[in-house]
């Protein structure tokens, strides 16, 4: 069944393409489909995150919409289809899991990771006779920051360049605080900056240590306050005021009505 539907969904976008199709549909290019991809990953990552099934599937089916999109539009410039794009994946995942689809074992996730990072510098010609490769290579540098910075520490890491244990990160965020507020108190603004990256980079350090998304964490926690307060809206109309007449003692009072009703 499933064979039979992505085939009727390659024909569909065939046909939109074709002579007689979307004005729309025709006149897009590999370029002006890119900020529609980036839409649906992180319309699919909300919905993911929200926990509906149905909205998933949804999310889902769009953004498989716009690699059968881009996959057409490679057809038809004779660059590449959708079976290049099939075949290019499937091989990438027999080569990089030996230890699945070969006589090779590994005994855990960490030797996976290398395992897996090894074959792809291997592949991208990375190996250690060329003279400006780098592990941190093929990371993207359009990544959100936070997600780019998890993924550098990440590889770094599998090199063995990492923390032993997470008290060793937490006295570095200490270490890191105590300098953002030396360089506050002598007004020094740029080495502010700096510092404070810092803190955010040792942050994400956490994260990673406790297997969290920081990304997907602080969009929960900018979620979580955009709800509390707009619950504190609704609180500060009941009493007949708007938020913005209220003394800071008053929201304050009311920010934490709103965190006993929202946790």
């Amino acid at each position: 069944m499933e064979k039979r539907l992505f085939g009727e969904l390659l024909d569909i976008m065939k046909r939109l393409r074709g002579e007689g199709g979307c004005p729309w549909d025709r006149a897009q290019t590999i370029e002006s489909i890119k900020p529609f991809l980036v839409e649906e990953c992180y319309e699919a990552i909300e919905a993911i995150e929200n926990g509906d099934p149905q909205k998933i599937q949804e999310e889902l089916g769009d953004l498989l919409y716009q690699i059968i999109f881009l996959a057409q539009i490679g057809e038809e410039e004779k660059k590449f289809d959708i079976g290049d794009v099939l075949n290019a994946i499937s091989q990438k995942m027999i080569r990089r899991h030996p230890h699945v689809f070969s006589d090779e074992t590994a005994k855990d996730i960490p030797e996976v990771l290398a395992k897996w990072e090894k074959i792809k510098q291997e592949e991208q010609g990375n190996g250690k006779g060329k003279k400006d490769s780098s592990v941190l290579d093929g990371i993207p540098k359009g990544l959100p920051a936070m997600t780019y910075a998890h993924r550098v520490q990440a590889k770094a890491a599998r090199t063995g360049f990492d923390w032993t244990r997470i008290e060793e990160v937490l006295e570095k965020l200490d270490e890191e605080i105590l300098e953002f507020k030396e360089a506050l108190g002598k007004g020094d603004i740029d080495r502010c900056g700096s510092e404070f990256g810092d803190i955010i980079f040792t942050l994400i350090n956490i994260s990673r240590f406790l297997g969290l998304d920081p990304e997907g964490q602080l969009r929960k926690a900018t979620a979580r306050f955009g709800k509390r307060f707009r619950l504190m809206e609704k609180m500060a109309l009941q009493r007949g005021q708007s938020i913005d007449e209220l003394d800071l003692a008053g929201m304050d009072s009311l920010w934490e009505s709103a965190k006993v009703e929202i946790s």
